[in-house]
């Protein structure tokens, strides 16, 4: 019989200390987050052998179509193309004569690629098409062509791996690959992005993005669905680990305290996803963290992810896209989906000065540990994962750590 009474949502419950204790507990050293010696092993022995998340296949609908990625870490500008065959590519964005940068365009369309020092030209391929008085240089066009990177997709995520003998790029993301591949961002045909550069390691900036201990305290305006009067810090539903890679099951309060433009932006936005089916997606709660600097959302009504690329051990580059398929029936549409990449930014702009303060704080030497809880244990699986690979990489090498 129906009484029309709501059924109670059930309360939090805690994750056990045990669940995570295999993480370790103790003091984490702080020079790897602003020692420059120690971020030339990361960029060596984390960054320049893993898969690099680069861009989405929607950005290359056409053939010609091209993004140009510059790549800090290993100090490259890479040319992503997709060829007249639909395959997409990823060269250096250097012309084989004298290593002059072929494009200096973020984006665009080309049906082939010339140098503007000497006119060699390139097709989308990466083949050597012409170069004016080619027969003076003694050598075969064929060895000529554009130097190749790695270049694999899944769930329409782009990614590239300077290490040709790394492992393929499903492979390496294991059983989160499927996962990937149910999310929202695959079915992407468009999205909103804006980047921003921090005065921070980039584990520090990557950091304050998966813990949810410091939700109360610098976001009580804007994070007042995550947090509730039964789980006051926001502590995720679960977690998990796979390999050098991470996930958690974001917490939603059951009954939080919208503001009514808020509310008015997500009833707004529900029809559209509702059309197009994104509602009942499996993985809409879950935070997939990809080693080492990706990690991808599945909430329907703000399916987003977050790179962060290291630029120098105390600076780097964040880059966050909102992914939406299909494009907008209509304002309320636009209204919805502008919202969404709004209270992102919104909620970022709170953090951005607390990851720098931490930063001066950490280089001043001051303090030679610093700690994680039980529920920061996301952090500290990314330090021990590093950690890890510098460690191993300067035994191999001879390098000093």
């Amino acid at each position: 019989m129906t009484t029309g009474a709501q059924v109670a949502a059930p309360a939090y419950q805690p994750i056990p200390a045990d669940d995570v204790a295999w993480l370790g507990t103790g003091p984490v050293p702080a020079a790897p987050y602003y020692d420059p010696a120690w971020f030339e092993l990361e960029r060596k022995a984390v960054f320049l052998c893993n898969w690099i998340h680069v861009g989405h296949v929607c950005e290359l609908p056409d053939p010609g179509s091209f993004v140009r990625r510059e790549m800090e870490f290993a100090k490259a500008s890479l040319l992503i193309v997709r060829g007249r065959d639909g395959a997409i590519r990823a060269f250096h964005n250097v012309c084989t004569h004298r290593g002059t940068q072929l494009v200096s365009e973020a984006a665009g369309r080309q049906s082939k690629f010339s140098c503007p020092y000497h006119m060699w030209t390139y097709g989308t391929d990466g083949a050597l098409l012409s170069a004016p008085d080619f027969e003076a240089f003694h050598v075969p066009k064929k060895d000529c062509a554009l130097p190749q990177v790695r270049l694999e997709e899944c769930g329409g995520m782009l990614f590239v791996n300077f290490d040709a003998q790394a492992r393929p790029l499903r492979e390496w993301m294991d059983d989160y690959a499927e996962r990937l591949e149910k999310m929202p961002v695959a079915r992407a045909t468009t999205f909103s992005e804006y980047t921003y550069e921090i005065d921070a390691n980039w584990k520090l900036t990557y950091d304050n993005f998966q813990e949810n201990y410091h939700l109360r305290f610098i976001h009580p305006r804007s994070g007042g669905a995550a947090i509730g009067a039964d789980n006051q810090f926001g502590y995720p539903a679960s977690v998990g680990f796979c390999g050098p890679h991470r996930t958690q099951r974001i917490w939603s309060n059951p009954a939080p305290e919208l503001k009514p433009f808020q509310r008015q932006a997500s009833m707004k936005g529900i029809p559209a996803l509702m059309r197009r089916g994104l509602l009942d997606l499996p993985h809409g709660r879950d935070y997939l963290a990809f080693f080492p600097n990706l990690f991808v959302i599945g909430t329907p009504t703000q399916p987003f992810s977050h790179t962060v690329y290291p630029i120098a051990a105390n600076r780097s580059r964040g880059v966050v896209r909102v992914y939406w398929s299909g494009e907008d029936a209509d304002a309320s549409e636009t209204f919805a989906r502008e919202y969404s990449l709004g209270q992102i930014r919104d909620i970022h702009a709170e953090d951005i000065d607390m990851i720098e303060r931490g930063q001066r704080g950490l280089e001043s030497g001051a303090l030679r540990h610093i700690h994680f809880q039980q529920m920061e244990a996301l952090c500290r699986h990314l330090f021990n994962e590093v950690d890890a690979r510098v460690r191993d990489y300067a035994r191999e090498t001879g390098e000093s750590v």
